[in-house]
């Protein structure tokens, strides 16, 4: 596979000013009601590994749901955002660590009544979270080294279906389900011409396609990784840490 991380372009830094958590914590800036858009938006992305942490910290899954619930409440409550690290800036790591000192907190209080105060975030689906959660491998890792693997898995996830789209909507969902399987550097599977063949093309053609394919998932991770980082010159750091934990 071609490098994955691609070097900022020269119009990186006006683009930037548009992602969710670079206006989240501009909140003083912007109006408080399009940072809390934005940042309930990426809360709806990303909920996944934060459940995935609470479980693998001994939980049950109703505890679990509980939990994760009542913490987004906690986290979307008006100026909570305002708490956020700026000199670090990075979604993943603010969230974690506001879900950690949360966990924390309702630990020493041992609340044992049912929480929840009668708003559901939207996305958390009891069923959904753990059926996902099952899926996981058994091997033993820490929660923080999970946590990391599974918001990698997140982003990826979300690319990916963001690619597929793009394809569907010019009517090339058969092209890009064959040629996807290049993304992932298994292209000594199959040859160009062979694929060429399946799909019609000539060699020549494949090539081509799947060059567009690889930038086009570069230009979309990219876009993706800028949405949870501050600024444009942490999109790099961002986009390594999530591929060592992908790889790892």
């Amino acid at each position: 596979m071609d490098n994955p991380v691609p070097a900022t372009g020269p119009n990186q830094p006006e683009a930037f000013q548009t992602t969710h958590w670079s206006v989240v914590l501009s909140a003083g800036h912007e109006s408080e009601g399009v940072a809390r858009a934005a940042l309930e938006k990426l809360c709806q992305a990303y909920w996944f590994p934060l459940y995935a942490y609470v479980r693998r910290q001994g939980h049950s899954p109703e505890d679990s749901q509980d939990l994760t619930q009542a913490f987004f409440e906690r986290f979307l409550e008006r100026g909570y955002f305002a708490r956020a690290d700026q000199e670090r800036g990075r979604f993943r790591t603010f969230l974690l660590t506001s879900l950690q000192h949360f966990l924390q907190e309702e630990w020493r209080r041992s609340q044992r009544q049912k929480r929840g105060g009668g708003t559901t975030f939207a996305t958390l689906s009891p069923g959904e979270a753990e059926q996902r959660y099952a899926a996981e491998p058994r091997h033993e890792l820490s929660p923080d080294v999970w946590y990391d693997r599974r918001w990698a898995e997140a982003v990826l996830e979300r690319v990916m279906a963001r690619l597929a789209n793009d394809y569907a909507s010019t009517g090339r969902t058969a092209v890009y389900t064959r040629l996807q399987q290049f993304l992932w550097g298994r292209q000594a599977e199959v040859s160009y011409a062979a694929m060429g063949a399946e799909l019609g093309l000539a060699e020549g053609a494949v090539k081509v396609a799947v060059h567009r394919l690889r930038q086009r998932f570069r230009d979309l991770l990219r876009e993706e990784v800028a949405n949870t980082v501050q600024s444009a010159d942490q999109i790099e750091a961002e986009l390594r840490h999530l591929m060592a934990a992908f790889a790892a």
